[in-house]
């Protein structure tokens, strides 16, 4: 199963990748949208809703060619976003490579990218010397759009296919090979960098969510980014590795995890997961344990980078994104729901007693769900349709976090090869009626299949509605 999961991961990101290279809880009133009371003005009326915010995703890599050394095109494509109704952007500054778009103390600056450009894998260089993140910011602000910055959080590198090599701060630095993943493979156990086969171990590097040093680091960057003049900060990829069940069983998680229940394991990994271990199947109780305390780990590094965001600027938003399938997300090593929801509770097995209060929600100002159900699939009450993924979010966060939820425009399953406008009006409905705002994932995506007009009919179509 996860070998099945890895390999649809994978797909989607290249499919995605290679196509833009070519070219029932409250609902939200934002207080950037309510109008400020005069100074010692009593409020004798009601107050105003607001429309939801309506974000557009920017990631790093698949953008890269148009934005890394064109400020103009930045500040052209921010003034259509604006037009089409959009409110945010959400720009990505530390793809999977885990170095970085803007100015930080201990991050490299980003100066490539893998590409597939003129029907090869290439490299695409920066040359330009402006302030990438900055630029954003201005040009943003400048048309009325907030600005919100997102990393991917605990990645360190990449292996790249098609003979490029690596990249990265883990390739890099070999005295950082600790900070690394440990997996528990049916070899035994094995440090992700150790796995260097071009043909089948390409991919991305994790960074160690256990390993204080990591954590260190990732907490003085977002100190860093915490000093521009953002709207808010977003953690992508802030779990564990794709490695799912396998991951990770180093040094630093077997003391950790021994602290956790208080006994040692004599036999570690295997007492906890037999080698080469991708399916969960019933689980013990050690099992639930350990995933208890991955849960937790991701839980309390969320809740020191929300502290350390806050202590620098108390006025950004602070958030995270999410995949919307919570029922098969603790692979991840991840509870995003409200600590007042309990899965064991609801039933699911993997789930113990105290996994709970592991839910991290709470600690968010404002959360992402990746809705990512096929063109097929838009309305519903389930998983794995748009809609449904957001009704579900909505009970799982209690009314904790306001939350936006969207689609994966370019994702293989119905919408890689364009030609759906005509239906993202109605994703636009199902999400943002279901959610406290909507997104979307990619801007590349938009601009390769011309969506900006079926998403402006999608946000004049809810606007007209919340306004009759």
């Amino acid at each position: 199963m996860m070998k099945i999961f890895r390999f649809f991961a994978v797909s989607l990101f290249l499919a995605a990748f290679m196509a833009c290279q070519e070219q029932d809880a409250p609902l939200w009133d934002p207080d950037w949208n309510t109008p400020e009371q005069g100074e010692g003005e009593e409020d004798e009326t009601p107050s105003v809703k607001e429309p939801k915010p309506r974000y557009v995703w920017i990631d790093c890599a698949a953008n890269f060619y148009d934005y890394a050394n064109d400020r103009e095109k930045i500040a052209a494509d921010l003034a259509r976003i604006k037009e089409v109704g959009f409110t945010d952007v959400i720009v990505d500054v530390r793809p999977t490579n885990g170095d970085v778009m803007f100015k930080s103390t201990v991050a490299d600056p980003m100066v490539r990218v893998d590409a597939w450009r003129n029907g090869q894998y290439v490299w695409l260089e920066r040359t330009a010397d402006f302030d990438y993140l900055q630029a954003f910011i201005e040009e943003g602000h400048e048309v009325g759009l907030k600005v919100n910055a997102s990393i991917n959080t605990f990645v360190g590198g990449c292996l790249c296919p098609y003979g490029l090599g690596t990249d990265g701060l883990l390739f890099r630095d070999s005295s950082k090979k600790d900070w690394a993943t440990v997996i528990n493979s049916k070899s035994g156990l094995v440090n992700t960098m150790d796995l260097t086969d071009s043909s089948t171990d390409w991919g991305t590097r994790f960074l160690n969510p256990a390993n204080d040093d990591v954590q260190k680091f990732l907490l003085q960057m977002l100190a860093d980014l915490a000093k521009y003049d953002l709207d808010g900060i977003v953690l992508d990829r802030c779990r564990y590795d794709d490695y799912g069940l396998m991951s990770d069983f180093s040094e630093d998680s077997r003391k950790k995890f021994e602290s956790f229940i208080g006994y040692s394991v004599t036999n570690y990994p295997s007492d906890i997961f037999a080698p080469g271990t991708e399916e969960l199947g019933t689980p013990s109780d050690l099992q639930k344990k350990w995933l208890a305390f991955r849960a937790k780990t991701i839980h309390d590094f969320i809740v020191k980078a929300a502290d350390k965001v806050h202590s620098v600027n108390p006025d950004i938003r602070f958030g995270a994104y999410v995949g919307a399938w919570y029922s098969s997300y603790y692979t991840s090593g991840v509870n995003w729901a409200s600590p007042k929801y309990d899965p064991a509770a609801a039933g699911y097995s993997w789930a113990s007693k105290d996994y709970k209060d592991y839910g991290y929600a709470d600690h968010c100002d404002f959360m992402f769900i990746g809705a990512y159900a096929s063109a097929t699939s838009i309305w519903g009450n389930n998983e794995w349709t748009m809609q449904g993924f957001c009704r579900k979010a909505s009970g799982l966060f209690k009314g904790d976090v306001p939350f936006a939820g969207g689609p994966d425009v370019g994702n293989p399953s119905g919408f890689e090869n364009g030609g759906q406008a005509a239906i993202i009006p109605d994703i636009v409905d199902a999400c943002i009626n279901a959610s406290d705002g909507f997104f979307v994932f990619d801007l590349c995506h938009i601009k390769m299949y011309n969506y900006w007009d079926a998403f402006k009919r999608g946000f004049d179509r809810y606007l007209e509605a919340f306004e009759n």
